[in-house]
């Protein structure tokens, strides 16, 4: 009985090593798949972008007599109307107020002006498209901007559940009209100043001081 009870032990101790063993070689594939899946998918989105860029640069050799300017988040813009006395720009908290216009890569109006209405944007404290996020806050009062934005700083690949599809190019045309700093806004303090408090203290009025007998004059004094 007790010779039984030893060749049980090592019969269980195998099944449970091989259960573990073939658990954990099952769950291998998963972990592999996943990645593949994630390489393939930033290999689409790399080539999406790289289409999209060279419809765009197509645009801009087809315009030669309009002055391109590309910037560093990967969009393109030209100026309608540009202001070179007022190089003020909006900052973060500011309120913007400005007019936009939104085409397709091909130049179709998707919303016009009078469909979206003046826009009121507060500067970096409000959910807008990435790209108009960034562009406001290059321009000046009273400049209208044209941005051609590739689809990733625009809408994405869900669109703006409206009129704008996925993964879609956009044609911006910006009328900045003002800019003005947020009145609720807390004022920042200037760097190396505290705040202080002014109280007001109540002092007694002092005693009047009683008056010393006067010296009597040497004759050898001068007064003055």
């Amino acid at each position: 009985m007790n010779y039984l009870k030893l060749s049980i032990y090592p019969l269980l101790f195998a099944v449970l090593l091989v259960s573990c063993k073939q658990h954990e070689e099952a769950r291998r594939p998963i972990s592999q798949a996943s990645g593949t899946f994630m390489k393939k998918s930033v290999d689409r989105n790399k080539k999406l972008v790289a289409n999209e860029e060279e419809v765009i640069k197509k645009i801009i050799k087809s315009n030669p007599k309009i002055k391109y300017y590309a910037t560093r988040k990967g969009y393109w813009l030209y100026y309608d109307e540009k202001n070179t006395t007022d190089l003020s720009t909006p900052k973060k908290g500011d309120i913007a107020y400005f007019n936009l216009e939104v085409k397709d890569i091909d130049g179709k109006i998707i919303y016009s002006e009078a469909d979206l209405g003046p826009q009121t944007y507060y500067v970096d404290k409000q959910e807008i498209m990435m790209g108009l996020r960034d562009g406001i806050k290059m321009m000046h009062k009273n400049e209208t901007v044209t941005f051609l934005f590739p689809s990733h700083i625009a809408y994405g690949y869900h669109g703006d559940n409206k009129k704008i599809g996925t993964n879609q190019s956009l044609i911006c045309t910006v009328t900045l009209r003002n800019f003005v700093p947020d009145p609720a806004a807390k004022p920042t303090p200037v760097a190396g100043q505290t705040a202080t408090t002014t109280t007001t203290t109540t002092t007694a009025a002092p005693k009047p001081a009683t008056p010393k007998p006067a010296a009597p004059t040497k004759k050898d004094t001068i007064n003055p």
